[in-house]
C-alpha cells in the first residue's frame, strides 16, 4: 500500500498539471455532493401547507378567541371529526391526497342548503350570514370593489378583502367570485339556490349562478366603511351649536357625498357632515365628540345626486372623515425637563405596546422610551428609542423584562395585557415578518410554531403574575379594552402618565388612532394553529392570571380568552 502511494505521489510530482486538475475535479465535486445534500434537508411545502384551506386538517377549528382572525363560518369545534366535517367537507383528504375517511353524505341541493344553513347559524365576530340574494351582471347587488379567485377563493378571504376596504357587505358568487358594497341592491331568493362550494373551501357555500351568499360584517369596533378615500364615521344628532361645533357650512342644492367630501377636504378639515342640502365640515370636538351613534335609518334621506347614497337631513348627519389629517395631536417632543419618576410600557411580546406608544405619543405630545432599542423604530419616528431608559427625557419606558430586579427599577407602571391566543401569533409574525409583516406558511406549519408555543406560552402568564406581584403602582389596561373604548382607556393611562391633557385631543388620537403599526387583514391565516395540547396549557395559563386579577380585586380577564 505504501509502495502504491508512492507511485501515486511521484506520478503527480512529474505532472503538476494533471495534480491541479485533479484537485479541481475532486472539490467541484465535492461542492455538488455538499449542494445536494442542502436542497435535500430543506423541509418540502406541499400545496396543501401553502393552502391550508384546502389541506389537511388543523385541531380545533373553532375561532372565536381569534378575534379578527375568524371571519368565516364553519369554524365550530364540537368533536374533533365533527369540526372536521364542518371545515373541510364529507371527505378528509390526507397529505398524500388520498381519500381517508368520509364523515358525511351530502348530496343535492337541499341537503347543501341544509348543511349551510346550520354551519351559518354559528356565526363568527365579524361576519353574520344575510342570505341567499339575486345578482346581475348589468345591475350588481354589490356595487363596490370585486375580485375573483377560481382556485383559492375562501368565505373568509372574501369578507377579509371587503373588511380591509371598508366595506359593509361581503357576498359570495359561482364559487370563485367575491362581491363587495355598503348596499344590497337586490331581491333575497331561496337558500337552495345558493348551491356552489367555495373553489377553495370543500364544503362552504359560495353562491351560485347569478347568485350571492351575502354576509354582513359588523365594522363597528374594527374598521370603518369607505367611500373612495373617505371613511364613514356614521350617523349622528346635529350638535347644539352648530356653527361652533363645525365652523364651515355650504349649501348644496344637488349634494353627493363626493361633493360634500371634497369641499372639506379643500378647507382642510377632517369631518365632512351632510346634512340633506347642507354640508358642514369641522374637527372632532366636545361639542361633536362622534361617539353617540344613532340607527342609520335617521339619517336615511337618499342624496339628490346619488341614487344609493344617503346624505342626511337637517337634525340628523352622516359624517365622513376625510383624508385630511388632524395635527391637533400630532406635534411631540423630550419632556422639558427631567423626570423624577420612572413609570414602564409593560406587556409581553405581541400585546400591542407599540400600538400604545404610538396613542401615548399623540395624547401626551412626549416621545416614550424603550428598554432596548430597535432601530426600525426609531425610523419611524419613535424617537425615544435611541434615549438610554434611565434618560428622565421620556414620558414611560417600553418593556418586556419580567423579573423582580428589573421591575423594581420602575416607579409606577402601566401593564398591558392581550389574550394570549392573539399575543403568540402577533409575537410570531413579528419575529418572522416584522413589526407589520406576517410569518410564511413554512413556519407555522414547521417546527417553529410549536417550539414557539412551548417557550413563549409560559412567560405570558409569568409576565403578568411577576408585575402584579412586584410592580409598585400598577394600572392594569386590557388591550381589548383599549381598542373597544380608547377614549375612557387611554385617559386613564394618561392619567397615571401626570399629563394634563385636553379632551380635544384625545379625539383627534381616536381619529388617527391606527398609526402606521396595524398589520393588513389580507394575509391573516385562515385556519387554527393551535392544538388542542396547546388550547389545555394555554387554558390553565388563563386561570392563573384570571385569578390573580381578581385576587387583587381588578378586573378578571375578558370572557372571549376562552376558546368556546
Amino acid at each position: 500500500m505504501a509502495k502504491l502511494w508512492f507511485k501515486f505521489q511521484r506520478y503527480f510530482r512529474r505532472k503538476p498539471v494533471r495534480f491541479f486538475t485533479f484537485l479541481v475535479l475532486y472539490l467541484t465535486a465535492g461542492s455538488l455532493v455538499f449542494l445536494h445534500s442542502g436542497f435535500v434537508g430543506q423541509p418540502a411545502v406541499s400545496q396543501n401547507q401553502a393552502n391550508p384551506a384546502v389541506g389537511a386538517p388543523v385541531e380545533g377549528a373553532e375561532l372565536p378567541f381569534l378575534g379578527e382572525f375568524s371571519l368565516g363560518r364553519g369554524f365550530r369545534d364540537t368533536g374533533e371529526a365533527s369540526s372536521i366535517a364542518r371545515r373541510y367537507g364529507p371527505w378528509f383528504k390526507g397529505k398524500d391526497g388520498n381519500e381517508r375517511t368520509k364523515l358525511g353524505d351530502y348530496g343535492g341541493a337541499w341537503s347543501r342548503a341544509l348543511k349551510g344553513r346550520v354551519v351559518r347559524e354559528k356565526e363568527e365576530e365579524r361576519a353574520k350570514y344575510i342570505g341567499c340574494y339575486l345578482d346581475d351582471t348589468q345591475s350588481r347587488a354589490l356595487r363596490g370593489v370585486s375580485f375573483f379567485d377560481y382556485k383559492k377563493m375562501t368565505i373568509f378571504r372574501c369578507q377579509d378583502n371587503c373588511a380591509e376596504r371598508g366595506y359593509l357587505y361581503a357576498g359570495l358568487e359561482f364559487g370563485a367570485e367575491c362581491y363587495c358594497g355598503h348596499k344590497i341592491q337586490a331581491a333575497n331568493v331561496s337558500e337552495a339556490e345558493c348551491d356552489m362550494d367555495c373553489k377553495g373551501e370543500r364544503g362552504s357555500v359560495c353562491g351560485g349562478a347569478n347568485r350571492l351568499s351575502v354576509y354582513r360584517l359588523q365594522l363597528a369596533q374594527e374598521s370603518a366603511r369607505r367611500y373612495g378615500s373617505a371613511v364613514f364615521r356614521g350617523c349622528f344628532r346635529r350638535p347644539d351649536n352648530l356653527s361652533l361645533a363645525l365652523p364651515v357650512t355650504a349649501a348644496m342644492l344637488n349634494m353627493s357625498v363626493d361633493k360634500c367630501v371634497d369641499l372639506c377636504t379643500e378647507k382642510e378639515y377632517p369631518l365632512a357632515a351632510l346634512a340633506g342640502t347642507a354640508c358642514h365640515c369641522g374637527f372632532p370636538t366636545t361639542r361633536f365628540p362622534l361617539h353617540e351613534r344613532e340607527d342609520e335609518q335617521l339619517c336615511a334621506q337618499k342624496c339628490s345626486a346619488e341614487e344609493f347614497e344617503s346624505c342626511g337631513t337637517p337634525s340628523y348627519f352622516i359624517v365622513y372623515q376625510t383624508q385630511v389629517q388632524d395635527n391637533r395631536c400630532m406635534d411631540r417632543r423630550f419632556l422639558p425637563a427631567k423626570s423624577k419618576q420612572l413609570i414602564a410600557l409593560a406587556s409581553f411580546p405581541g400585546a400591542g405596546n407599540t400600538w400604545a406608544r404610538h396613542l401615548i405619543e399623540l395624547a401626551t405630545g412626549f416621545y416614550t422610551g424603550s428598554y432596548y432599542f430597535d432601530g426600525s423604530l426609531y425610523n419611524k419616528g419613535f424617537k425615544g428609542e435611541r434615549d438610554h431608559w434611565r434618560s428622565g427625557r421620556t414620558i414611560c419606558i417600553k418593556t418586556h423584562e419580567s423579573g423582580q430586579k428589573e421591575i423594581e427599577a420602575f416607579d409606577a407602571a402601566i401593564l398591558l395585557i392581550r389574550n394570549p391566543y392573539k399575543a403568540l401569533m402577533a409575537e410570531f409574525n413579528r419575529k418572522y415578518g416584522g413589526h407589520i409583516g406576517f410569518a410564511a406558511h413554512a413556519h407555522w406549519k414547521g417546527k417553529e410554531w410549536p417550539e414557539f408555543v412551548r417557550n413563549y406560552a409560559p412567560w405570558w402568564a409569568t409576565h403578568t403574575l411577576d408585575w402584579l406581584k412586584f410592580g409598585k403602582k400598577v394600572l392594569v389596561v386590557h388591550f381589548e379594552d383599549l381598542k373597544q373604548d380608547l377614549f375612557i382607556q387611554l385617559g386613564r393611562m394618561v392619567s397615571l402618565l401626570g399629563v394634563a391633557v385636553r379632551e380635544d385631543r384625545l379625539l383627534c388620537v381616536e381619529s388617527q388612532k391606527d398609526g402606521n403599526f396595524k398589520r393588513s387583514g389580507l394575509r391573516k391565516l385562515e385556519y387554527n394553529p393551535y392544538t388542542a395540547d396547546m388550547q389545555k396549557s394555554i387554558s390553565a395559563y388563563i386561570k392563573m392570571v384570571d385569578a390573580a386579577l381578581k385576587g387583587r380585586n381588578l378586573t378578571g380577564v375578558p370572557e372571549d380568552y376562552y376558546p368556546g
